[in-house]
């Protein structure tokens, strides 16, 4: 999904670009619309058009504090050396996209960590300028509800569920205990479902006991809890991709390897690869790539004498894989990889075998 299609670019931090979802106008006009209200509620006899204008700071800074909140997490990400894709404000809050999963029980807790902890101290600073203000006028009512909004933000994201922080850090604790990232995962897919529970509960409790905010509290929370649920599922699935295949070794998945001139006839190259994987090497001893077979038939049908090294795929540093590299490893650089097959080498640097993204894909969809 392209930056235009994510959102509207607002500015970039180090690099990432922070986008405003079409959704996020949405969610600040009905924030506008209720905190308006409560206004003239709080500060009986407050201008009409005053009300309005602190509904749509309150909007702004709520925005501005789940911003903060997302730029913790990406800070932390990146301090850990883990890529950031991009950060988006939506509806319901944020997102920071984090392109390579943490490696550590350590560094998954601390990414999760950081934004309630930047929520946390946005609290205290606001709560500590509501504290000095005289609470007499409608300035000390802003401040005050940012202050509660913010401790609103750090509490929500901290209940120990997928997809929230909390859950996160639910996951890096039980990651941490059994070494098993993806039991982490499932033991916080089921907080998640229980948060969404949770907040169903309490909505239905609101309409049973005749709550004034009966209405809005079932419409948000119902809300909430489907995000919590479908985001919960989502890291399931993920989860379920990204681990190797149970009963599985590299040595089943890979193509045995055979090593041909780069400057060899392609059709003869492409005859000879027969189900194998095909590293070119020129004369002096250097790879020129793999065959990409698909490439090779196409300039096969055009020119069948032409070097075989012009249907070759470049060998990149992140499209070689050890032999002995974990399995979870492997599976996390071919689907972050832009690349169709991958050359896996032994301890000594020689050709072991080549791996296509396509057979690891359905070992792992055949294990799932």
């Amino acid at each position: 999904m392209s930056e235009k299609e994510g959102g509207l670019l607002l500015f970039r931090v180090a690099g990432i670009p922070v986008l405003l979802a079409p959704s996020w106008w949405v969610g600040s006009a009905i924030v506008v619309a209720f905190y308006a209200p409560l206004v003239d509620d709080l500060a009986p006899g407050t201008p009409p058009a005053i009300g309005l204008l602190l509904a749509a700071l309150f909007a702004i800074f709520l925005g501005l504090s789940v911003l903060a909140h997302e730029l913790g997490h990406c800070v932390a990400a990146l301090r850990l050396g883990l890529p950031v894709r991009r950060l988006r404000l939506y509806l319901l809050g944020g997102m920071s996209e984090i392109m390579r999963t943490p490696g550590k029980p350590s560094h998954e807790g601390v990414v999760a960590g950081a934004g309630p902890a930047v929520s946390v101290v946005l609290a205290v600073l606001f709560g500590i300028g509501a504290f000095v203000m005289e609470p007499s006028n409608v300035i000390w009512l802003l401040v005050a509800q940012i202050a509660a909004a913010n401790v609103a933000v750090a509490v929500f994201n901290l209940l120990p569920g997928l997809p929230l922080d909390g859950g996160r850090i639910v996951r890096a604790g039980v990651w941490a205990v059994t070494g098993q990232r993806a039991t982490g995962t499932r033991v916080a897919v089921v907080g998640g479902f229980a948060v969404a529970f949770a907040l169903v509960i309490w909505a239905l409790y609101g309409i049973a006991e005749g709550a004034e905010d009966r209405w809005l509290r079932f419409g948000v929370c119902v809300l909430t809890a489907w995000v919590v649920v479908a985001g919960a599922r989502g890291e399931l699935a993920s989860e379920r991709r990204r681990t190797w295949p149970a009963g599985v070794t590299l040595n089943d998945l890979i193509l045995p390897v055979l090593q041909l001139p780069a400057e060899s006839p392609v059709a003869d190259a492409l005859s000879t690869s027969a189900g194998r994987g095909v590293v070119l090497v020129r004369a002096d001893g250097v790879a020129a790539g793999l065959l990409d077979t698909e490439a090779a038939r196409e300039l096969a049908a055009a020119s069948p004498f032409a070097p075989a090294e012009q249907a070759a795929e470049p060998i990149l540093p992140e499209t070689v894989l050890l032999a002995d590299e974990p399995g979870e490893e492997i599976v996390e650089r071919v689907q972050g990889t832009a690349a169709w097959q991958f050359l896996v080498v032994d301890l000594e640097g020689r050709p072991a075998g080549v791996l296509r993204r396509e057979d690891l894909r359905a070992a792992i969809e055949k294990g799932v």
